[in-house]
């Protein structure tokens, strides 16, 4: 006893009367006298503090909701190490000595007890996450207690870049204990402590334990599922690179990092081609990180060429492959960043390139090296006006002026900073290219001569002279339709990667992408394969065709494909002055394009360039409103004379690709200006 309260007293000396033992302790940072929320049960109100009791001249604990999780702090030592702190006082104090590394010598005692057997009842009000459930092995019940991650756990997952938010969103538990039986049905106990925690990856059938530091690393309880997939459930319904990595750890570090992975149950496991298939449709590239010593090496090859078929890659790691450091969590883990590992995904793809990369430098437009004079043809520009992660179109005829209101779109993505110019953009106005992405002008119908000329219009429209790099305009006109697809699909990932992402795309013209514009199922296919690299690559992709519109209407299968998944087209028309062109809108979300104005644009001699004229009258628009909407109630009532109310609604709405709320004005304006009328029977028709 004499021994118990000379180190009693050694214990507070060197710990600040307790405070330090608090502060080891407790899973987060606290004021003594601030009130918190004890840590030991699921308070609801923050009702507990830290203070100095001059009485007992330690710190103590007190909940004023809950006076039963109230003591000093060899009490909260004893109850976080789940100890009696009556019955296993020596051990208590043995076991802060050793986690605070006082180094306090003392005599040994007799230890009958194990530090972290529960032998008595403990104060924390644990939870069980994972009900007991039999194993493979028949009879055989696990249980698993849930209890709060301590601030060592804490701090042994943030040397991967894991936080506390990432470890609940991909389910990781910390466990109190563990109970179970062995193969041979004998039962065992773990205990959770300092020197070797428990986490858990768990299922709804099973248990995966992580124990980091024992020799015995991994264990399995319940019924696990025969294909075992970490970080499925995370995964976006689409993007970019996800990796195959080796282990759950990987997958927490990869995504802590901003990046997608899973992992399936080791690096020899059978990866079915149904989960393989699903990820290929989901993402550009499926790549496979497994760890640099042996069996990582050989796995990820013989992976990658099992799934050869898929286009699957293997990338390996700057790693010697040693127990230290092998793996991507051992790579954040030596203080490299997410810029490192996106420079070695883009130095794997620019391997992998090698021939389109080729291939682009025969076709990029190099403006400090004009190409010879040849025959120039009219030609046509597109500029991004929708949002990140959709389509947007421009529609004319010749000669109405599409390359000049393209090449002004361009303009004002070139600077990206405030120079004090302020370029005329046609009465737009462009998201400034702040970042430095990539701005990708793909033209199928110029000559080199022409589109190297119109580089220099837009340039000085942008009020630069220079060729900033990331603005890259293609000419190809001289590769074959299929080419030209296959060309756009690997640059855009190639200066993805290269850049940091791509600012705008722009296909001038579209149609030229396929066979026929008239083709429904190439018109189809092209239109998808577009809106998906839009989604992947988080961009914008302005889509030029040289149609003149029907109405409000998209000539052509291609159009009408673009009519549905545009998210605003825009038409470029002679005006009735013909020094000037309008720009309506056919099409923009959530609203009507009748009720966008009507901008004009036109030549200024003295500046040399087109610049903007304002916007139609109001005595215009009405005209052109009425107009549209008197050739759409053509269009709907063709091959039905008599419509409700609802009928007329879902038409209109089938008819030119418009909202609920949109088709029911549309109706309104229809009704209010004699272009349709009621019978009796409350339904609508046409006047003559």
């Amino acid at each position: 006893m004499y021994l118990n309260r000379n180190l009693k007293e050694q214990i507070l000396d060197k710990t600040n009367r307790g405070l330090h033992i608090f502060n080891f302790y407790m899973p987060f940072e606290f004021k003594p006298k601030k009130n918190f929320r004890n840590p030991l049960y699921d308070d609801s109100k923050a009702s507990c503090n830290i203070y100095f009791d001059s009485r007992a001249n330690c710190y103590k604990m007190h909940d004023f909701g809950n006076n039963d999780f109230s003591g000093d702090c060899f009490w909260f030592a004893a109850t976080v190490n789940h100890l009696d702190v009556k019955r296993n006082f020596p051990e208590v104090l043995q076991q802060i000595n050793k986690d605070l590394c006082l180094n306090i010598e003392q005599k040994p005692f007799e230890n009958k007890q194990s530090n972290f057997k529960q032998n008595s009842t403990s104060v924390i009000v644990q939870k069980p996450f994972f009900t007991t459930i039999r194993q493979q092995v028949p009879n055989l019940p696990f249980k698993a207690v849930e209890k709060p991650f301590s601030e060592h756990e804490l701090l042994f997952w943030k040397q991967y870049g894991i936080s506390q938010k990432e470890l609940n969103r991909y389910k990781v538990k910390s466990l109190a204990s563990y109970k179970s039986s062995n193969k041979e049905g004998q039962p065992f106990n773990l205990t959770s402590s300092i020197q070797e925690p428990i986490f858990a990856y768990g299922g709804n059938k099973f248990v995966k334990l992580y124990r980091p530091h024992s020799k015995l690393r991994f264990l399995y309880g319940g019924q696990m599922p025969e294909t075992y997939c970490f970080g499925m459930d995370q995964l976006p319904q689409r993007g970019d690179v996800v990796f195959i990595t080796g282990g759950e750890k990987d997958v927490l570090s990869l995504s802590a990092h901003g990046f997608n992975a899973v992992c399936f149950n080791s690096e020899t496991a059978n990866i079915s081609n149904e989960i393989m298939e699903m990820l290929v449709r989901r993402f550009r590239h499926v790549i496979f990180l497994y760890d640099m010593d042996e069996t990582g090496k050989r796995e990820s090859a013989r992976q990658c060429e099992l799934f050869s078929a898929y286009k699957t890659m293997r990338m390996e790691l700057p790693l010697p492959g040693t127990k230290e450091e092998k793996d991507i969590s051992d790579y954040f883990r030596l203080e490299n960043t997410s810029d490192d590992l996106k420079k070695l995904i883009s130095d794997c793809l620019e391997k992998i390139y090698t021939q389109t990369i080729m291939m682009l430098n025969s076709c990029e437009i190099d403006y400090n090296n004009p190409p010879d004079r040849s025959k120039t043809v009219v030609s046509v520009n597109e500029v991004p006006l929708g949002t990140y992660d959709n389509l947007f179109c421009i529609t004319g005829g010749e000669g109405t002026g599409k390359s000049n209101y393209v090449s002004a779109i361009i303009a004002g993505t070139l600077p990206t900073e405030d120079t004090g110019h302020k370029p005329d953009l046609l009465g737009l106005d462009v998201c400034r290219n702040t970042k430095k992405k990539v701005v990708l002008h793909y033209d199928t119908e110029q000559s080199e001569y022409q589109l190297h000329k119109n580089i220099g219009k837009t340039l000085r429209r942008a009020g630069i002279d220079y060729m900033p790099d990331f603005y890259r305009p293609v000419f190809l006109a001289a590769l074959s339709r299929r080419e030209r697809l296959q060309l756009i699909k690997d640059s855009m990932d190639l200066y993805h990667h290269r850049f940091g992402g791509i600012h705008l795309v722009v296909i001038d013209g579209i149609a030229d992408l396929i066979r026929s514009a008239n083709d429904e199922t190439e018109s189809i296919a092209i239109v998808d394969e577009l809106y998906r690299l839009a989604g992947i690559y988080n961009t914008c992709i302005l889509c030029v065709l040289h149609f003149v519109p029907n109405g409000i209407k998209l000539r052509g299968h291609i159009g009408s494909e673009l009519q549905r998944k545009a998210a605003a087209i825009l038409s470029i028309e002679k005006d009735e002055n013909p020094a000037l062109s309008v720009v309506k809108a056919l099409k923009v979300r959530d609203g009507s394009p009748l009720d966008v104005p009507m901008m004009l644009f036109g030549w200024d001699k003295e500046k040399e360039m087109h610049v903007y004229r304002g916007e139609k009258s109001q005595e215009d628009k009405e005209k052109r409103k009425h107009t549209e909407l008197s050739h759409i109630a053509k269009e709907v009532f063709r091959f039905q004379e008599r419509l409700s109310y609802n009928e007329l609604a879902n038409q209109i709405m089938q008819t030119v690709d418009v909202k609920d709320r949109t088709a029911k004005n549309y109706i309104s304006y229809m009704k209010s200006n004699d272009i349709i009328a009621q019978d009796t029977n409350n339904l609508y028709f046409i006047k003559p």
